[in-house]
């Protein structure tokens, strides 16, 4: 499993964006698909998008429209774009392997999003 550290979060007003990085480790971009998770404070952690090791991309409807997620192959980042922040965005983002997160085992620190006037 790839190795991973966040940042970029931080303390936002509703509507505002922020654009939150992920430096993975080796150059596995083009071979693994990776995806930004997010937790919620009492919820379950959660996918909200995913690219494929080709560059394609999904995202989650509550995000679709408002949350990018793209990447750097050369320089092992990946990204994700939020834009429109809503208060119910708040949480720990996680980037990861794109699988299901019981196939997960390890888990950066996160960074910490928070939306609130």
């Amino acid at each position: 499993q790839v190795q991973v550290v966040e940042s970029g979060g931080g303390l936002v007003q509703p509507g505002g964006s922020l654009r939150l990085s992920c430096a993975v480790s080796g150059s596995m971009l083009n071979i693994v698909a990776m995806g930004w998770y997010r937790q919620a404070p009492g919820h379950q952690r959660e996918l909200v998008a995913g690219i494929t090791s080709m560059g394609g991309t999904y995202s989650v409807g509550s995000v679709k429209d408002r949350f990018t997620i793209s990447r750097d192959v050369a320089k092992n980042m990946v990204y994700l774009q939020m834009n429109s922040l809503k208060p119910e965005d708040t949480g720990v983002y996680y980037c990861n392997e794109w699988r299901s997160v019981a196939q997960l085992d390890y888990w950066g620190q996160g960074t910490q999003v928070t939306v609130s006037s």
